[in-house]
């Protein structure tokens, strides 16, 4: 399922206020719903306009585009997190988790601004694997169903979900005459064949290929196409 962009629009108008933000990030960088909730405060680089996926798709790490229509609400955002951090600092609580038994490695890294989220949950959760309280990133169910009522209030009847916005930055792209390779490298697709199932939308009414007529329609005289064709005079049959 590929939305229109006037449809990508509507929908994301209709986010609630705390969603619009990460629905705007879905669709302007085409990260997964994961790679978005995962996304750490060191991971954002506001002077090269630049987010780092880390781990993202094929468990590799990958750079795509910052919108710098996102960059105010995001510097809101990371004033929004650094007082929930700090009330964890304060608590001294467990900080966050990091991948890789990185924790090990670096012992005071789960305690850093660096490593905190971009999208914080709004409270306390007890770690299933080892008990110990800390500060999950936003659920993704959470945003799921806020997906889901906005699409409904948009009036839009067809079975999106958040990952559809990540279809749509890539058709758009591709729509908008970027080259395949690009694209792939932006979605970090390990196999271009991957990327090629988007150029479907492209396929639809004639691979897109523009009507000689509608060239035309600039050399024709104004009413060239509106005349409306009346019934055909009867033709008188031939005596045999």
């Amino acid at each position: 399922v590929v939305l229109s962009p006037d449809e990508v629009a509507r929908v994301l108008a209709c986010l609630v206020p705390q969603h619009q933000l990460f629905g705007h990030l879905l669709y302007g960088t085409g990260l997964c719903l994961l790679e978005g909730l995962r996304l750490r405060v060191k991971d954002i680089d506001f002077a090269h306009r630049t987010l780092v996926v880390r781990s993202g798709k094929g468990d590799k790490d990958r750079a795509v585009m910052l919108p710098e229509s996102l960059r105010p609400g995001l510097e809101a955002q990371l004033a929004r997190a650094q007082v929930l951090w700090r009330a964890d600092q304060l608590r001294g609580t467990g900080g966050v988790d990091l991948p890789h038994a990185l924790a090990r490695k670096y012992p005071r890294a789960p305690q850093s601004w660096a490593w905190f989220w971009v999208f914080p949950q709004d409270h306390l959760s007890a770690d299933p694997r080892t008990g110990e309280i800390r500060r999950h990133h936003a659920y993704d169910q959470t945003f799921q169903r806020a997906f889901k009522q906005a699409l409904q209030s948009a009036g839009i009847a067809r079975p999106a979900s958040p990952h559809t916005l990540r279809h749509c930055f890539a058709t758009h792209l591709l729509q908008a005459g970027y080259d395949i390779r690009t694209v792939q490298a932006l979605l970090g697709h390990a196999d271009v064949k991957t990327t090629m199932v988007y150029t479907h939308v492209l396929k639809v009414g004639g691979a897109a290929v523009r009507s000689p007529l509608d060239a035309l329609q600039a050399l024709l005289p104004a009413s060239g196409t509106s005349v409306v064709m009346g019934p055909l005079p009867a033709q008188r049959s031939s005596a045999r």
